[in-house]
């Protein structure tokens, strides 16, 4: 009896349902990479950072992927820190407490952030500042990148990790071996429950994320226009 019998015997429609899953994980993550270049377009271009653009590497495992984007979004993290030591280190105490005031006018809030760009790049466009207020006072860093960081940390480690991205050409047998080969019968459930669950807590997380991105984007080319 195949594999794939033993786990769903009467339901074989849940086969191709376990595919779709792998496949929608897939299309979600590559997605994320797409947000996650135009991001560092941004910030390379208009906060003098030098950020490498990433790829899925279709040759690689979901886990490698994963590390991949982890990596980058952990670079992307470091630089909003350092804009905000930067404006922490050059500003009065005052003028720092404003850009995190809810209640200043954003042009305020632009106009002291371009202040210390043109200190640090020699010159600053009301581009840069506007960028730098719109990461540093929004959630985009604490409730999205790091909860991304960590469910893509959780699905490298789940039991589609090891997958390679490419598997979907293959039979369907051939695939839910590749999936579901090295796991031990009595765990086969337990980790494709795992994994639907990893799965929809990543959707609804990357959905916030390349909104936020979007965000950012948005206001750069409308400045440009």
């Amino acid at each position: 009896m195949a594999l794939s019998d033993l786990l769903y015997p009467d339901n074989p429609k849940r086969k191709q349902e376990l595919i779709n899953l792998h496949q929608e994980l897939l299309d979600c993550m590559s997605t994320n990479f797409h947000a996650t270049n135009e991001l560092v377009g941004v910030l390379n271009k208009h906060l003098g950072c030098t950020i490498t653009p990433i790829e899925m590497r279709e040759s690689s495992t979901v886990k490698e992927n994963c590390e991949i984007i982890i990596q980058v979004m952990s670079e992307i993290q470091h630089q909003v820190q350092k804009i905000d030591n930067d404006m922490k280190e050059k500003l009065e105490p005052v003028l720092y407490q404003k850009l995190y005031d809810i209640k200043e006018p954003e042009l305020e809030k632009i106009a002291i952030a371009q202040r210390v760009f043109s200190i640090i790049l020699g010159e600053a466009t009301s581009t840069a500042a506007m960028v730098a207020i719109k990461l540093l006072g929004s959630n985009f860093l604490t409730l999205t990148v790091s909860k991304l960081i960590g469910l893509l940390a959780a699905i490298g480690t789940s039991v589609l990790g090891g997958v390679s991205i490419t598997i979907i050409g293959l039979g369907l047998e051939m695939i839910l071996h590749a999936i579901l080969g090295a796991v031990e019968r009595s765990q086969l459930l337990t980790a494709v429950r795992s994994y639907e669950k990893h799965l929809a807590e990543f959707k609804a997380a990357s959905e916030k994320y390349q909104c936020a991105i979007h965000e950012v984007t948005s206001l750069v080319r409308q400045q440009a226009q």
